[in-house]
């Protein structure tokens, strides 16, 4: 068993000011209690990280109350010393336990109404617990206010997102003299997961990376089989890295040995809708928009029924969150707000070609935290 990391002195008036912000927005929100298990959000607001397990934690958040946290024993000593109000109800080993130290929290918490739950995070074991310790609650989904909350990175998030955009980056040059006709997938894969960890990633990465090549790489989503390279195919790397929580997630293709001109002529195509949608990237800017750049492009050249999905997507303590760069999105990009920008072709039976960088919203503009070369980089065999 392991320990988690200590609350540093630094950051802990970090949390009460997340959690004054959050009160700020369940006062407006339909619910004002919020009730969140292990994940990004809890760590967000309170630095506490808990296993998902057999064994339910819930913390509630309510306005003008300490947070309320339901927890194993054994995970007592986490609360020993938290710099922010909070009371907290333990169980032990008996499940049997478990639905009257629900009770009593819920009673604590005083919940009557509304209680907001993250919909794509919280387990049927807690909300079962939670329904049946306070009948008179209506589970609504919390994913706008929380979204709310975390869209916009501080400088500290934003300098830890770097440092996970330089890891993989850094892990992706050091696998390049290993790629060759012959070598399959799953040993591309390998080697870019033990260069991630040997760059200084956490051990944890936001997905397992993404190594396809040939008509493997037509799926946006593939995961690494026993296919070796060979002549003529494209190779589609996507892949990323946590540092201290915080993710990158990247995506370069590149060409084995010699590739039918068509190929070329694609990933020339998604390389000119990267920067596209990169261009008009903004402050005051609909979500939407950059989308429509990309799409624009892919669309002008012939190949827009093979452009399958949106352009991009938020990246922070997820590698999937808000903002999503989808059509039609009005949501108003500002300044913090930290995405991929992600456009693709792919020829079903045949290659695909993505080019993904991660940016953040300036005050001015954007910037691009990933540098690696977007043109489609020949593998001589």
């Amino acid at each position: 068993m392991t320990s988690d990391p200590p609350i540093q002195a630094e950051n802990q008036s970090m949390f009460i000011d997340r959690q004054n912000r959050l009160n700020n927005i369940l006062r407006q929100s339909s619910s004002n209690v919020l009730a969140l298990n292990p994940g990004p959000s809890l760590v967000y607001l309170t630095g506490l990280h808990f296993h998902l397990m057999e064994r339910p934690v819930i913390a509630y958040f309510s306005p003008d109350q300490p947070v309320t946290l339901v927890l194993p024993e054994l995970e007592a000593a986490k609360t020993a010393h938290l710099p922010f109000p909070a009371r907290t109800y333990l169980y032990g080993e008996d499940p049997t336990a478990w639905p009257s130290v629900f009770r009593q929290a819920a009673q604590a918490v005083e919940i009557e109404g509304p209680v907001g739950v993250e919909p794509t995070r919280l387990r049927y074991l807690e909300l079962n617990l939670i329904e049946n310790s306070a009948p008179q609650a209506k589970i609504v989904s919390a994913e706008a206010s929380l979204a709310e909350m975390r869209m916009r990175k501080d400088p500290g998030e934003l300098a830890l997102m770097r440092r996970a955009v330089d890891i993989a980056q850094r892990a992706l040059t050091n696998i390049l003299p290993i790629i060759r006709e012959g070598i399959n997938e799953h040993e591309v894969a390998a080697e870019l997961t033990l260069q991630l960890l040997r760059a200084g990633a956490d051990a944890e990465a936001p997905f397992a990376p993404i190594v396809s090549s040939g008509p493997n790489s037509a799926n946006p989503h593939a995961m690494p089989s026993d296919r070796q390279l060979g002549s003529g195919d494209l190779l589609v790397i996507d892949w990323g890295a946590y540092y201290q929580g915080y993710c990158s997630d990247l995506t370069r293709t590149f060409a084995i040995g010699e590739v039918d001109p068509e190929l070329r002529k694609i990933a020339k195509i998604v390389k000119d809708a990267n920067q596209a949608s990169r261009d008009v990237c903004a402050p005051g800017v609909p979500a939407g928009a950059v989308d429509a750049a990309a799409r624009t492009v892919i669309e002008k050249a012939g190949y827009g029924e093979y452009f399958t999905h949106r352009t991009g997507h938020g990246l922070g303590m997820e590698g999937h969150e808000a903002p999503y760069m989808r059509a039609g999105n009005p949501l108003i990009l500002e300044p913090g707000m930290t995405f991929t920008v992600e456009p693709g072709i792919y020829l079903p039976d045949r290659n695909g070609v993505r080019i993904e960088d991660n940016v953040v919203i300036t005050e001015t503009g954007c910037e691009t935290l990933s540098t690696l070369p977007r043109y489609l980089i020949t593998i001589d065999v």
